[in-house]
């Protein structure tokens, strides 16, 4: 099983990303948790103390350099655009109670499809988990999808887009799937997150008819207690990690 989360900045994207993981490793699976948004925070969200100065693959320039044959930040030269990355989940990765852990980072450049030495080894790292790893693979993305190409899309067998009640984050949704269409990642669902009623769902299910709902999440204010005392929602929230073992019963 090899998935994708993605949605606008704000909804739960991560917090579902951490339930989904939890979810499971209760279940036995062993899992790959992948933070691939530069604003990394998976980590905090399964409870890795530290978590914050964890140093994401991106930043790790002698890494970079060694594996492209490159130099970092120089303009127009020569790199690998093929890297060996195949061992670096093994070595790179936190493991703790079923679950590996891998901090991607982002590429801060200006312009969309970079192609430098940093993005050519995490796309080629993100090509290498989906296609060749065995566990259960969890992507944590950012909103544009940017470590995913066209190849290793056809592979992830689904697109979580997590959505609140709102006007933009539907309209972030929309944009999502167009993006996902684009690289021919076909298989994509909705999450509903932060239902605080029946209106709310029936909100998002009026407004995006065409879309596959997975089931939703409800407002619980034990995910601000949780982040306040520095733990993992889902030893908070028991109701949001419940309604996503559903979920994932609904797969099987």
């Amino acid at each position: 099983m090899k998935i994708a989360i993605s949605g606008k900045g704000g909804v739960g994207k991560t917090t579902f990303a951490s339930f989904l993981i939890r979810a499971f490793a209760d279940r036995g699976k062993r899992v790959l948790a992948i933070d691939a948004d530069p604003d990394a925070n998976l980590a905090q969200a399964l409870g890795v103390k530290g978590g914050s100065d964890i140093v994401p693959i991106s930043a790790m320039k002698d890494l970079i350099e060694e594996r492209t044959e490159s130099k970092v930040g120089t303009m127009g030269s020569f790199f690998k655009l093929n890297p060996k990355v195949d061992d670096l989940p093994d070595k790179l990765s936190l493991k703790m109670d079923g679950i590996k852990l891998m901090v991607l980072g982002g590429v801060k450049k200006g312009g969309a499809g970079c192609i430098c030495p940093e993005s050519t080894l995490l796309k080629n790292l993100v090509r290498h988990i989906v296609l060749a790893r065995d566990e259960v693979i969890v992507l944590d993305m950012e909103a544009g999808l940017e470590h995913l190409g066209r190849g290793t899309a056809a592979a992830v067998d689904r697109l979580i887009v997590v959505v609140e009640p709102g006007r933009r984050s539907i309209d972030t949704a929309y944009h999502i799937r167009q993006l996902a269409s684009d690289i021919g990642l076909k298989k994509l669902s909705l999450v509903g997150n932060k239902i605080r009623s029946e209106r709310d769902k029936e909100f998002l299910l009026e407004n995006m008819p065409e879309f596959d709902f997975l089931g939703f999440i409800p407002f619980g204010a034990e995910i601000i207690e949780a982040d306040l005392e520095g733990r993992p929602p889902y030893e908070k929230d028991i109701k949001g990690l419940t309604a996503v073992k559903e979920m994932i019963d609904k797969w099987r």
